[in-house]
């Protein structure tokens, strides 16, 4: 078959006069057949030496491996041109997908036009899916770096996604919020039935001694209870509860700051904030049981006024059993740590040495030499009877189960007359106490 240039020559225009009358086609210029394809500016490669991979991750795969090695040993000089032809070609694959990726921006669909579609991503790998979730955020529209999903819980009113990063700039305003959540245990599951595991308390029984031939002393049978772990939905929306968090097309591409991190951040501490009032002081029930919640009883309550004195403190760390001081820490709120910091000797000199690693250093927390682990949803030390702080293994003391991903919603269609897109989002958790015997209580008195 001619080359479609030559196709086309075949055919002449109309006349002026529109007879249909055609002209003799142009004689022919240059080679009958297209040239050959020019040779790859590629050296031959060695038929000893693997394949360079053309993905990101395969390249950067090979390269990690490489580098592994090099901690270890020296490499050959195979080895080592063989990392820095992978070094050039990790910088072309690159440069193939920032063109990809600026096309995609170029088709970028148009607001009020987009279907519905479900995305949901699992396991990111490259700067990619990066790029695609910054798209979602703005249109509520997954490409092609988003595996769509029509089977699973398909929402007519819009698509949610989960996304593992997102879910980690959660959990690193959990433990920026929430100091307690980042030291107690905790565990995800996939599903959000209720998880029970026994628990047993034998620290009242002891052994006897029992003369030869006789009957062995009455003891007592082990007794089990349960810790149950339930997963409560917490939400973060906008000012209408029947809607999520209004945003504006022209904010979103208008704005002059990243809009999207700004949203990520919002809804994330909302959850966050929420979350850790209830590991602290949660009622249960309908709620988490906090570490302190009203059911517990404290090991020590302060004397009437509430003074924080030293005897106090040590009642504190005598009230923990020994078992659990190796790993113990201290946890209450700021206000607390300053109330304690400015207990005073009776010449005056804090009790409480604030030593730091150098000139510049900052106070190092600890007190009686165990580390003070801070969260301001713990109890106000100002408040009547109020729990107030803890000292203990809180790894063993409480646990924290979240159940699969953190999920943003993204809905730009409900709101689409009046240009805004909706946002929202949910995580499922419970908290419970699962060894009370590992940590101590402090109580404000009742007057």
């Amino acid at each position: 078959m001619a080359p479609r240039a030559q196709q086309r020559r075949r055919f002449a225009p109309l006349n002026r006069a529109g007879s249909g009358r055609s002209t003799p086609p142009a004689p022919r210029t240059g080679p009958a057949n297209p040239p050959p394809n020019p040779p790859s500016a590629d050296p031959p490669r060695d038929p000893q030496t693997p394949p360079t991979p053309e993905t990101i991750d395969d390249i950067r795969e090979q390269m990690r491996d490489l580098a592994d090695a090099a901690g270890v040993r020296v490499l050959t000089d195979a080895e080592a041109t063989r990392f820095e032809n992978l070094e050039s070609a990790l910088a072309r694959a690159r440069r193939s997908e920032n063109i990809r990726r600026r096309q995609d921006g170029y088709e970028q669909p148009v607001m009020g036009d987009l279907p519905a579609l479900i995305g949901i991503h699992t396991n990111p790998r490259d700067d990619t899916y990066n790029a695609a979730f910054t798209n979602y955020l703005r249109t509520g529209q997954p490409n092609g770096d988003l595996v769509n999903a029509q089977g699973v819980g398909t929402d007519p009113t819009g698509g949610y996604l989960v996304s593992p990063q997102f879910r980690q700039k959660l959990v690193e305003v959990q433990k920026a919020y929430g100091g307690l959540a980042a030291e107690v245990d905790s565990f995800d599951t996939e599903r959000g039935g209720d998880v029970e595991y026994p628990s047993v308390d034998d620290t009242a029984n002891l052994g006897a001694i029992t003369a030869e031939a006789a009957a062995f002393a009455t003891g007592n049978d082990l007794v089990f209870g349960t810790v149950t772990l339930k997963a409560f939905k917490y939400t973060s929306s906008g000012g209408d509860a029947a809607a999520g968090m209004r945003v504006s097309w022209e904010l979103l591409q208008d704005s002059e700051f990243d809009i999207e991190s700004l949203i990520a951040r919002v809804l994330g501490t909302r959850i966050a904030r929420k979350q850790a009032a209830d590991w602290a002081s949660g009622a249960g029930t309908a709620l988490p049981f906090g570490i302190v919640h009203a059911g517990t009883t404290a090991d020590v309550v302060l004397a009437a006024g509430n003074a924080i004195t030293y005897q106090k403190i040590l009642d504190i760390e005598s009230a923990l059993d020994p078992a659990y001081e190796q790993n113990a820490k201290w946890c209450f709120s700021k206000a607390a740590w300053q109330k304690i910091r400015a207990v005073v000797d009776g010449s005056g000199r804090p009790l409480v040495d604030p030593q730091t690693a150098g000139i510049n250093g900052r106070p190092a927390r600890e007190l009686l030499g165990y580390p003070v682990i801070l969260d301001q949803q713990m109890g106000n030390p100002a408040t009547l009877s109020q729990r107030w702080g803890v000292l203990g293994d809180l790894r063993e003391a409480y646990t924290i189960r979240r159940v699969s991903e953190f999920a943003l919603v993204v809905n730009p269609y409900s709101r689409a007359n009046n240009g805004q897109t909706e946002y929202s989002a949910w995580q499922r958790a419970d908290g419970n106490i699962q060894n009370r015997k590992a940590y101590a209580i402090v109580q404000n008195n009742a007057a």
